[in-house]
């Protein structure tokens, strides 16, 4: 089987014999296969009536374990933001009804960001609904190719994760 990469190869190897255009056999098929996963990560959002902002904060709060909370400084670590747009997300959640304020019991000037009970519910939802998705993308490869290919994506990413 030939796919668009395989024809986008060729066409460079003719055109620019002179370069070595192999990574593009890996890293194009990467890229197009983050933009497959992109759509339908959106799709499952907008079923649940989520941005991927929000399912990336929500989900944050979902893996932190009962009672489902982090400090805002934990969840802009966890989802790679500044504290500004954490501020913003968190109004934004808050005002949804999926996340509350409480004090933070440790720091008198702290505060904890709870999942509320429909957040618990969309959250879990949205993340079933996801895995599902992403089962059906990767139906092609036996459990042990899957394998193998989770074990040289996380060679080629621990260099980025580091940074």
């Amino acid at each position: 089987m030939r796919d668009e990469v395989d024809r986008l190869v060729e066409a460079w190897n003719a055109e620019r014999p002179d370069l070595d255009v192999r990574p593009l056999q890996v890293l194009s098929r990467v890229s197009r296969l983050a933009r497959h996963l992109d759509r339908a990560r959106r799709a499952v959002f907008v079923a649940h009536d989520l941005e991927s902002w929000e399912f990336d904060v929500l989900t944050a709060l979902r893996r932190a374990g009962s009672p489902y909370q982090l400090s805002p400084g934990r969840l802009l670590r966890a989802t790679l933001v500044t504290s500004g747009t954490m501020t913003n997300r968190i109004d934004r959640l808050a005002a949804a009804g999926l996340v509350e304020r409480h004090p933070d019991p440790q720091d008198k000037r702290g505060v904890q960001v709870r999942l509320t009970e429909a957040g618990l519910t969309r959250v879990d939802a949205a993340f079933a609904d996801l895995l599902e998705r992403e089962q059906a993308i990767l139906e092609g490869l036996s459990p042990d190719q899957r394998d193998v290919l989770a074990d040289l994506l996380r060679t080629l990413l621990i260099p980025f994760d580091r940074d």
